[in-house]
Formats: structure tokens, sequence, C-alpha cells
């Protein structure tokens, strides 16, 4: 069977309980980012385990179940965790989610993700704006790939007409929302205190384990991307830190509602692309 033939059975699946119609944009959420869920009116949901083809999250903090429903008047699709390279060896497993997005019309792809600081002055609790990344993983979910395709532009990966809106439902919501760069390192162990300095050397405000996979294949797929990263923990070595995956998920779980808040406020905004 064929990656589209795949695709399209996701696709039919979904559709045949509940998951047909419109929607206006897609979430991706992180760990301790699932309860978005929560804010959903109408929902429909289903274990990634049951939708043929698609990949399995094992990570604690990531539910594993696609949802569909209403939010600010708007329809969204909400991926309830993901698959990360560190879990299957493949950059690439989440490309059967990201086109399934395609697949069912949806124009913005929003990832989410907890991540850990470079910078002193971003703390934990912080909300940040992801507008460029570092790919310091050595992984790329398009190797293998022998279209054309695979030679996508990523100059403008992170849409800077969604960052606008996502600026806009910051300030209405009364948030501080900086930009930052996130870098991608491949986990599943934390980075070391050397590979931080190499970060902030390079640029970088933010790491973590996840994400740019997903923005690149979102790009590869004709989608508008927009990201934002709860930062959950100053990364190795900086004020003495050394992260835990306990500690990612409780301060997640802490910025939650500022978090909701700023979603909520984007999506009401979004007509405004």
């Amino acid at each position: 069977m064929t990656m589209q033939q795949m695709i399209q059975e996701a696709a039919a699946f979904v559709r045949a309980r509940g998951f047909d119609g419109h929607f206006d944009a897609a979430f991706v959420l992180g760990t301790g980012l699932g309860t978005l869920v929560d804010e959903v009116s109408d929902a429909v949901s289903l274990p990634y385990a049951e939708i043929p083809h698609f990949p399995k999250s094992g990570v604690s903090g990531h539910a594993g179940k696609l949802v569909a429903g209403t939010l600010e008047g708007k329809r969204v699709l909400l991926f309830q965790g993901r698959a990360h390279y560190y879990e299957t060896g493949d950059a690439g497993a989440m490309r059967l989610p990201i086109a399934f997005v395609k697949e069912l019309g949806i124009p913005v792809l929003v990832a989410t993700n907890a991540a850990g600081s470079v910078r002193a002055d971003i703390r934990p609790g912080s909300l940040v704006a992801i507008s460029d990344h570092l790919n310091l993983s050595g992984g790329n979910p398009l190797l293998r790939d022998h279209t054309e395709g695979r030679f996508v532009s990523l100059t403008n990966a992170y849409d800077a007409d969604l960052r606008q809106v996502l600026q806009r439902a910051a300030q209405k919501s009364g948030i501080a929302l900086p930009e930052g760069v996130y870098a991608w390192l491949s986990g599943p162990s934390f980075e070391t205190p050397a590979e931080i300095r190499m970060v902030q050397i390079l640029g970088g405000d933010l790491v973590g384990m996840s994400t740019v996979p997903e923005v690149i294949l979102a790009r590869y797929y004709g989608l508008k991307v927009a990201a934002v990263s709860v930062v959950t923990n100053l990364a190795a070595g900086i004020e003495g830190a050394s992260p835990s995956h306990q500690e990612t998920k409780d301060t997640a779980a802490e910025a939650s509602e500022k978090f909701k808040r700023l979603i909520r406020s984007f999506v009401a905004e979004l007509s405004h692309v």
C-alpha cells in the first residue's frame, strides 16, 4: 500500500466517525498541553490506536487521541499527543498525520511543545512563539523521499502572518509572547550543559525534542504553520538547572491555563489572516 493510499484510508475512516466537513486549523498538542481538548464543544474523539496507519505515542503526558470540535466558533482538529523521533528512530514518524491534515483540507497547522529555555530572561511558565529553528538532530523527515517536493524552502517556515495573529491574540489576552529560535535535538536524554552553550552560540533560544519534523512536513504539504512553546525549565547548566521529564510535565500543566487563553484568542483571530 502506498503512502497516499494509507492517508486516504485513514481520512475515510475518521470522516465516517464524525470528523467530516470543514476545519479551520489543526493543532499538535505537546507534553502537558492536551487539556486544550476540554475547551472544545461538540467534541468527537478517536484513539490513535483505532485509526488505520496512525503512529502510536508512548510518552506520558501524551494521551494519543484525535479530537474534533468547535472552539471560538471555528472547527478545529486536535492531535492530543505526537510520535517522536526518539521513540521510533524515524524523523518522519508524523508524516501520515501531517499529510492527513492536508487530505482533510485544513489550511493551518499549529505545533505546540514543552521546551527548555537557554535564556535566563525567558523563565519557566513563559509562552514563546517560534520564529525559526535549528535542526541539530541529524534527522530529516524527507530522507528517502524521491520527489522534487523534498527540496522544500523553509525560509518562511513559521508563517509571519500567523505570528502576527499570535501576537494580537497575546496582546488581547494580556500575555507576554516573546519570539525565539527553537533548536531540535533528538532526545530522549536531555542536553548537556556543553550542548546548551553550543545552542546559545548558534543563536537558539529554546531546546526541545519535537516539532521541527512536523514543520518540515507541513511545509512539504503546503500548509501554513505557527508554533508555540511552553517553557517548562531552564536548560541544562543555566543557573544550575538539571531538567527532568517530571518537571516538564508539572510546569506545562501549571502553564496550561495561560496557554489555553492564548490559543482561544488565536482561533478567534484566525478569520483576519
